[in-house]
């Protein structure tokens, strides 16, 4: 490493650092990895990765192998003191084309990711190497290690957990809470409870979660009161205590007893110069959603393809690395808000409370739209952003799709096989051509300069209508998403996709040709 020149060094080989190296290396950018551990770690952590996060995983070429270690599509179960269930959370829909909910171990997602390195000589990992300090100017980063070493790099982004010392360096100040609330958790080798969904029991004397795991393992979580210390709560005969309140498992083997308090913190900005924060080194979220991990992959999917871009450009746009920071901080805060949300309804503070929380749920069943909102968790809220790299269309804004995650559907070829989308882009840049008869609607245009510049070209029909190729492939929405509201006002339009499935633009097909400066932006990033 003495001397070692890279285009981004990675501080920190978590699941948002090992996933950012895994799409920087399918970019071909030279990555060097860098974590002070020996190796990934051994016990688990985040237990939910959410249909967003599998999405990433199919980016970096590993979903299937992620697929065979999670246990898929698992709802929740809100209970009462007296254990009637009162809600009832079972997500079906696949909108980006997996499941929303799979339960996972965390070091063994890890492997899997670290191993997916090995596909590329150009990213090297170097673990038991604890990164010093660093310097930078306009167009380098120097980096000193405790063996002495030195490396200079075009960036460098801290994926170094809660405690970030790159964050330090970088004197940013975490805004936000800590909570006062502490939550004792437990992991099992081996459960007793065939039960395969989340257990929330909402009982103001002790609220409890039971979630799931592959392979027969589960996790509880306990929440402590202030007078219970932490050597209290760890001893072995007050853990079987609530193990025996809320289950079958009060003989199990533990594989990990902890306790933790809870943060709902931001990193005031995520960016100085040529050094970026993501993960948990730019924002801490309670654990009630799910959505930590699943946060700081969503980082590393909307900086991986920018860092590329930037790693090979001489005279990058300056606004390119700036909406890093402008799309994924005020989503990130809303995942923050989320969980503080289900956090008050799994934690009420008094029986009144909590008999209120339960009749507006029994209320909400009596109206079909609101069931279903809870039901399939459409109050998660979905991937939007506002403002950023992307280009308004006409439409007004709670209508339009320019800044959204564009849908996975299974789709469907002239000869009749099937695919998710995702599986026949590629990794740059694409039009999606969106019209009954996309193949005669665009004659004017030049698509194989287009196809030589790297954009990738394909047309997707209605479910009604079946696909004819032509100079570009063409496909049927056989799921269907783009056949409800908003897409019906979207018909005979073209889609510009950015690298991560987000809609850049959007124009009616007798105009594509006005994404065309928009799309070589891209493909230039």
């Amino acid at each position: 490493m003495e001397g070692l020149e890279t285009d981004v060094l990675i501080v920190g080989a978590g699941p948002t650092g090992l996933t950012l190296a895994n799409l920087l290396g399918g970019f071909g950018v030279r990555t060097l990895l860098v974590e002070r551990n020996a190796s990934t770690v051994d016990e688990p952590r985040a237990v939910s990765i959410d249909d967003e996060s599998m999405r990433t995983m199919q980016a970096i070429g590993l979903d299937k192998a992620v697929l065979d270690i999670v246990a898929r599509a698992y709802g929740s179960r809100y209970m009462s003191p007296g254990r009637r269930i009162f809600a009832s959370v079972d997500p079906l829909s696949q909108e980006y084309g997996f499941d929303k909910r799979n339960a996972f171990e965390q070091p063994v997602l890890e492997r899997i990711l670290r191993e997916g390195l090995d596909r590329y000589p150009h990213v090297v990992q170097r673990f038991g190497e604890e990164w010093l300090s660093f310097s930078q100017n306009e167009s380098m980063v120097m980096a000193d290690f405790s063996s002495g070493r030195s490396v200079s790099a075009k960036y460098l982004v801290g994926c170094d957990g809660g405690r970030s010392a790159v964050r330090r360096t970088l004197a940013v100040e975490m805004e936000g809470s800590t909570f006062a609330e502490r939550w004792l958790i437990v992991d099992l080798v081996k459960t007793e409870n065939r039960f395969r969904h989340t257990e929330v029991f909402c009982n103001p004397a002790r609220p409890c979660i039971s979630l799931p795991g592959p392979r027969g393992i589960r996790r509880y979580e306990f929440m402590l009161h202030q007078h219970e210390k932490e050597e209290m709560a760890t001893e072995e005969s007050f853990v079987r205590r609530l193990l025996s309140e809320v289950g079958p498992d009060e003989h199990a083997v533990f594989r990990r007893v902890r306790v933790y308090t809870f943060h709902a913190r931001m990193a005031e900005k995520w960016r100085e110069g040529r050094v970026l924060l993501a993960g948990d080194a730019a924002h801490l979220s309670p654990p009630f959603a799910g959505q930590g991990m699943n946060s700081g992959l969503r980082d590393a999917h909307n900086l991986g393809w920018k860092l590329a871009a930037a790693a090979r450009s001489q005279d990058l746009p300056a606004h390119l690395l700036d909406s890093y920071e402008a799309e994924r901080k005020p989503h990130a805060g809303q995942m923050i808000n989320l969980a503080l949300r289900m956090g008050r309804v799994m934690m009420p503070s008094s029986g009144a409370k909590a008999l209120l929380t339960r009749m507006c749920f029994r209320l909400l069943g009596l109206y079909p739209p609101a069931r279903d909102y809870v039901a399939q968790m459409r109050y998660k809220p979905k991937p939007r952003f506002e403002r950023g790299l992307l280009w308004p269309d006409e439409h007004p804004q709670e209508r339009t799709l320019v800044g959204r995650l564009f849908p996975q559907p299974v789709i469907e070829d002239e000869n009749h096989r099937r695919h998710r989308l995702d599986d026949v882009l590629g990794p740059g840049p694409v039009l999606i051509l969106f019209a009954e008869r996309p193949e005669e609607e665009i004659a004017s245009v030049d698509l194989h300069a287009l196809q030589k510049e790297g954009i990738g070209i394909i047309g997707l029909t209605p479910e009604y209508m079946n696909p004819v190729a032509d100079a570009f492939p063409v496909f049927r929405d056989v799921s269907r998403f783009t056949s409800a509201k908003p897409f019906r006002t979207y018909r005979d339009h073209a889609f510009l996709l950015r690298p991560d499935r987000y809609v850049a633009a959007a124009a009616p097909l007798t105009r594509i040709e006005t994404l065309l400066p928009q799309a070589a932006l891209l493909r230039a990033g």
